[in-house]
Formats: structure tokens, C-alpha cells, sequence
């Protein structure tokens, strides 16, 4: 009996749980934690710092699951949206609306212009795939168009890239970078995981992402679309709130 008689992969919906609760972890290691770290109860006491520095260590490296899923999702959804326009807008309107919980939530400020939130990386590298397929639907066929065509995927990527870095965009060029990778290696799933963990290689233990990533089996799964888009912006508030509320007290 084959393993796919037992277990069929799973869904978009599980893929996007798995890196919201990883985000999540990572989050709040970034914000509660990193608090508790540096509170006088906490290190008037060496065990229980020990403890938090741990804690705060160890969701930062679960953390970095997340945004490989989330980067392999955004291809996904460009593969199969019917409008990417419209996928385009969305990710605009809410790379606005998590722009201040973003900046107090890990910066601290209402207004903090030096660093922008992983919206704004995801619509670049969005926009970079437009780029792409218009390249393929206009240089195609003979091997002159094909080499035009090659040479266009680096003009755009770079572009795309160069703009990651002057906005300094959350994981900057190097984002762009693996989207662009996961884009152009769609063909092959095994071929695909491999890029894609390569190219994350420079941040442990961030190719694990791929594992969950290979088990796709391209279901939708559970229709929850803005909840995962709203879970961005909301969730960084509400830790913000905590975080405050933690450094009120300690």
C-alpha cells in the first residue's frame, strides 16, 4: 500500500497555520520576551534570566519557518489568482494598515521609516512576478526571444531587489530572491524545496519550511483568506499591548 493511501499532503489552510503560529512564536519572543530578558526581576536572578534568554532564542528559531511559507503561499496565490491586480492592491492595503502596528510593535515607535514590514517585501516580490510573466508572454518561442526573456528576469529581479533594499524591506533582496527562485522552479516540487531551501540556507533553521512546503498537495483546505490577511496587523497590536503592559509591571 503507497504512503498517499494513508496521507494525501496537506492543504494551503494547514501550510498557512503552520507559519502563522510559527510567526506568532517568533513575534512574541521578539517583543514579551525580549522584555522579560532585560527586566531587573529577571536579571537580578541568573537562573531565571538563563531561563527567558532560552525561551526568547528558541522562538526566534521557530520563527524563522514562517517566511518561507508565507513566500511559497504568495506564488501560489499568483499562480492561480484571476486577478493579480487585485492580489496586488491587497497586499498594498494591508502593508499600509500593518505598517504602525509593525513599528510598535518591534520598533517601538509609531512612525519608525528605517524598516518596513514583511508586507511591503511580499508585494515587491509580487510585483516582480507580474514582471516575469509579462516577459514570458512577450518573448517567447525562438531562442533569440528566449535569451531576451533571460535577460529581462534579471533586470526585473534586480530591480525588484534593489527597491527590497532602499525601502529595507523585512529580509530585504534576499526575500525577493526566494520568491523569484520558487517562481522560476515551479515545475518541479522536489526541484522547487531544494532551491528554496538553498536559498534560506544563510539562516537556520529556516529550510525545515520546506518539509511542510513538499507535503502540499495544492488544496485550498479551509476558506479563511482575511483572517490570515487581518492576523498580520492584529496580532502585532495585541502584542504590542502586552509587551507594554509586561514592561509596566516588571
Amino acid at each position: 500500500m503507497t504512503r498517499q493511501s494513508h496521507f494525501s499532503g496537506i492543504s494551503g489552510s494547514t501550510l498557512k497555520l503552520i507559519a502563522v503560529f510559527s510567526m506568532l512564536v517568533d513575534h512574541t519572543g521578539a517583543t514579551v520576551l525580549r522584555t522579560l530578558c532585560h527586566l531587573p526581576s529577571i536579571t537580578a536572578v541568573p537562573g531565571r534570566q538563563a531561563f527567558f534568554v532560552s525561551a526568547y532564542n528558541l522562538s526566534r528559531s521557530i520563527g524563522r519557518i514562517a517566511f518561507p511559507i508565507f513566500c511559497f503561499l504568495l506564488v501560489e496565490g499568483f499562480l492561480h489568482t484571476r486577478s493579480a491586480a487585485k492580489y496586488a492592491f491587497r497586499m498594498l492595503l494591508f502593508a499600509v494598515v500593518s505598517e504602525i502596528p509593525f513599528d510598535l510593535a518591534l520598533k517601538g515607535a509609531w512612525y519608525y521609516p528605517e524598516k518596513q514590514n514583511v508586507y511591503v517585501t511580499l508585494l515587491i516580490g509580487l510585483l516582480v512576478l507580474i514582471g516575469f510573466r509579462l516577459a514570458e508572454q512577450f518573448f517567447s518561442g525562438s531562442m533569440p526571444k528566449k535569451l531576451l526573456r533571460f535577460l529581462l528576469y534579471i533586470l526585473i529581479l534586480s530591480a525588484g531587489m534593489q527597491l527590497s533594499i532602499l525601502l529595507n524591506t523585512d529580509y530585504n533582496f534576499k526575500g525577493i530572491f526566494l520568491i523569484a527562485i520558487l517562481y522560476l522552479m515551479r515545475q518541479s516540487t522536489t526541484v522547487q524545496c531544494i532551491g528554496g531551501a538553498c536559498s534560506v540556507a544563510w539562516e537556520l533553521p529556516a529550510p525545515a519550511a520546506f518539509l511542510p512546503i513538499w507535503l502540499y498537495n495544492g488544496t485550498r483546505g479551509l476558506k479563511m483568506k482575511y483572517f490570515f490577511y487581518l492576523f498580520y496587523p492584529v496580532h502585532l497590536l495585541l502584542l504590542y499591548l502586552l509587551n507594554t503592559v509586561v514592561a509596566a509591571h516588571g
